[in-house]
């Protein structure tokens, strides 16, 4: 987790880029804020229902932004609506994606929220530890992020001046 010095708060400026004009043309960059909340080593991570794209599998909670939205503004609204939960702030890009074959690239960002996550759009919510994501069938994105996350953590603990 960065510290709160690094994180970018209400009045302060964040990476926009949320034009989604199009209708998910590969030409066209959809963009996609994916938080990141962290408490006491264990990382939110919450199951899609099944009628949406990667139904049933694990995600990191977020969502598109809205044009002229930036990645804070996005991640308060979205995590407001999914999870009931007050955004305090969100760190820099930490990993970028674009999703395959469509348009969307995905922005895993640190996020600091205020009260207890409740599951308002998803099937299910865990806590888990970087290792134990893993153990999840995560969407493809997620999963590349969390096995980043496993590497940093391992690099990390081993890592002692």
């Amino acid at each position: 987790m960065k510290t709160r010095e690094s994180m970018v708060t209400s009045s302060g400026s964040t990476d926009t880029g949320g034009k989604h004009d199009c209708t998910g043309a590969r030409d066209c960059e959809i963009t996609v804020v994916a938080a990141v909340i962290e408490r006491a080593g264990l990382y939110l991570i919450c199951q899609r229902p099944v009628h949406k794209r990667h139904g049933g599998l694990w995600e990191f909670p977020g969502g598109k932004l809205e044009p002229g939205e930036s990645l804070l503004e996005a991640a308060i609204r979205e995590l407001r609506e999914e999870l009931a939960v007050k955004v305090l702030s969100i760190g820099p890009v930490r990993f970028r994606k674009s999703d395959g074959d469509t348009a969307f690239s995905i922005n895993f960002v640190d996020v600091a929220v205020e009260s207890e996550p409740e599951p308002l759009e998803h099937s299910a919510i865990q806590w888990r530890s970087a290792e134990q994501l893993l153990q999840l069938p995560l969407a493809p994105i997620d999963t590349q992020f969390a096995e980043s996350l496993c590497l940093s953590n391992s690099q990390n603990e081993s890592f002692h001046p």
